[in-house]
């Protein structure tokens, strides 16, 4: 990620935040690298099993050139992709949580390669979001791709 790359994809986060300044100031402080911004605003996150994870971003990214946002936290457990606001509070999907309005997630700092929480997909600034119905589109090929080894249904 190039240095304005990096610089557009803080601001487009920071944003979010109650006091940009402050935040951005702390978040370039930070020894971990990462802040805590709130969901809900510009966008929310859905949090799957690293297991539907990475698959379901490989069908993604042969679907679409450049999905939104990804996370994946502290040893690949999890994976958070960034959706238009007010997904999380209609997604139904079993496994699969949702941070929207209301809940705060950690995000490191883009442009900077650290343990933990770190981007699989950085933020380009633009505000590019992953679209929920190509996600999933993308979770459903995955899954059956796997021969039924990820349960949608809980059962």
């Amino acid at each position: 990620m190039t240095g304005s790359a990096a610089k557009s994809a803080v601001e487009w986060l920071v944003s979010v935040a109650p006091d940009p300044d402050a935040c951005r100031w702390e978040w370039e402080r930070n020894p971990l690298g990462v802040a805590l911004l709130p969901a809900g605003r510009r966008w929310d996150v859905l949090i799957l099993p690293g297991e539907l994870g990475y698959p379901t971003l490989d069908v993604l990214t042969r679907l679409v050139d450049r999905p939104g946002p990804v996370l994946a936290d502290f040893g690949d457990a999890r994976m958070g992709f960034f959706v238009p606001p007010g997904t999380a509070t209609r997604w139904l999907g079993t496994g699969v949580r949702g941070a929207g309005d209301g809940t705060w997630i950690v995000v490191p700092y883009p442009g900077r390669a650290r343990g933990g929480v770190r981007w699989l997909i950085p933020p380009d600034g633009s505000g590019t979001l992953t679209d929920p119905a190509l996600l999933e589109l993308a979770m459903h090929e995955a899954a059956a791709g796997q021969g039924g080894g990820v349960r949608e249904n809980g059962a």
